[in-house]
């Protein structure tokens, strides 16, 4: 005797009626049925079912899950027409072909050794198939990209070390004076620290102040260092402090204020710190020194200006930016108040001063203690004899300190090549010393600046100003 038959269940009277078992086609439509039916719909209400009963939902689209060639397909890919689009550009190196040639599934043959998948012109690299069996076209892609970087490497580090100039004063500023004594004296001028706060910043900056009894400044320089752009060896000034706006000051009437707060002059700086120098580190400092001294005398001379007379207690140190307390100083020219202009057909008017302050600056090492030592005396008797201007005596200290050295002059060995691996071999010190963690100084700032401007001719005459 059977069982009878397991009671079915009666379908509600909403409920979809299916001809056949549905079939679910993708993942999504298959959670969507194993949900709590009707949970988002209100409950329903006891009583006779409502004469209108609420339209079904439309069942969700059946979706094709598109599979990687790895996993097997249990049925045909139904081919749908796709938009025509641009075809990928291949990887340098891979075999990979353009999808409208693969579209048949006919199998390609390999592409002959003339024409690669990157024979077509790489836009980063600036070469093509036939440039790379070509030495001298890689030579002269490698050489442009070497000077490319390092003009990038030092707008950068241009950009750190004049970075966060204060910019002019406005009426809306408030001052404070953190010293009541002079923070730096020089010459003619003493220095205080001062705050400057506007709206969403403050400034440090120093109130220059003319000392008693010190020799008029003349209005032709002060109006020429007030048109200067900023450079990184001349003082900027930011404005002028206003009578009565700081009560109980240690002076009287309106001050100039400077962008830069000086530490020391080079005077206290060869008092101090000079003595302490063996002979070889005193000889390098005092090149980087002559070397940005040099650099804001040829803007003077750029200008038609030159300086009445370099005293060392009117240069001022101070510390550049973003560098450590331990490397060299940066050097401001602030002695405007002496600039005069300068007589026409007069070259190399700051020649017989920039020799005697390099004799002073060497009087403290001994005689040819280096082979930099020697250059130096070299170029100071160059200087006196042959009155160099100061941007030809700026190329000769960057070839005293950074090469190319007198035996290759001798040799007449070619400029040129040198003058390539000597970029190559920066860049590659630069990257070394960043992936230590280490920054670029001014130092490096300076001799990126020398070899990103350095051409053939430019080391020649150096040179020939050294030792011929």
């Amino acid at each position: 005797m059977s069982s009878p038959p397991p009671p079915t269940e009666t379908p509600a009277p909403d409920a979809p009626t299916w001809p056949t078992q549905p079939t679910y086609g993708n993942l999504g439509e298959v959670r969507a049925h194993l949900l709590p039916s009707k949970a988002c719909r209100p409950p329903r209400k006891s009583g006779p079912p409502s004469a209108d009963p609420q339209p079904l939902p439309p069942p969700l689209p059946k979706k094709t899950l598109s599979r990687t060639q790895s996993l097997p397909s249990h049925r045909a890919p139904s081919r749908s027409p796709a938009p025509e689009r641009q075809p990928r550009r291949p990887f340098l190196g891979s075999h990979s072909v353009d999808e409208r040639q693969a579209d048949d599934g006919q199998a390609r043959p390999a592409c002959p050794l003339a024409e690669p998948p990157f024979s077509s012109l790489d836009t980063s690299l600036g070469l093509s198939w036939h440039d790379l069996n070509r030495p001298e076209a890689t030579r002269a892609v490698l050489e442009a990209r070497q000077l490319e970087g390092l003009r990038t490497v030092h707008s950068r580090l241009e950009a750190r070390l004049l970075g966060g100039h204060p910019g002019p004063c406005h009426p809306g500023h408030d001052f404070r004076l953190l010293d009541s004594s002079p923070y730096v004296e020089s010459g003619d001028a003493l220095y205080y620290r001062m705050v400057r706060v506007g709206d969403e910043s403050w400034h440090l900056l120093a109130a220059k102040v003319s000392r008693s009894g010190a020799e008029e400044p003349r209005p032709w320089g002060l109006e020429l260092q007030a048109s200067l752009p900023p450079h990184f060896n001349l003082q900027g000034l930011c404005g002028l402090v206003p009578e009565g706006a700081l009560p109980g000051v240690p002076w009287t009437g309106p001050v100039v204020l400077a962008a830069e707060v000086p530490e020391r002059t080079l005077t206290q700086w060869l008092a101090e710190v000079g003595t302490r120098r063996r002979p070889a580190e005193l000889a390098w400092a005092a090149a980087l020194l002559l070397l940005q001294l040099s650099a804001a005398l040829e803007q003077l001379e750029a200008r038609g200006a030159a300086l009445a007379e370099l005293r060392p207690e009117n240069l001022l140190l101070a510390a550049p930016r973003g560098c450590a307390a331990a490397g060299p100083p940066r050097l401001l020219l602030a002695d405007f108040g002496r600039v005069h202009p300068q007589p026409p057909g007069a070259p190399g008017a700051h020649a017989p001063q920039l020799g005697r302050l390099l004799r002073t600056l060497l009087g403290l090492a001994a005689p040819s203690a280096t082979p930099l030592a020697h250059g130096l005396e070299t170029l100071a008797a160059r200087l006196a004899r042959s009155r160099p201007s100061a941007a030809q005596t700026r190329g000769a200290l960057q070839a005293l300190l950074w090469g190319p050295g007198p035996d290759l002059h001798r040799q007449g060995a070619l400029l040129g090549p040198w003058l390539q691996v000597r970029r190559a071999l920066l860049v590659l010190h630069l990257a070394e010393r960043a992936s230590g963690g280490e920054l670029p100084g001014l130092e490096d700032w300076l001799c990126c600046e020398y070899l990103a401007e350095a051409t053939e001719a430019s080391l020649s005459h150096a040179l020939a100003l050294l030792w011929d």
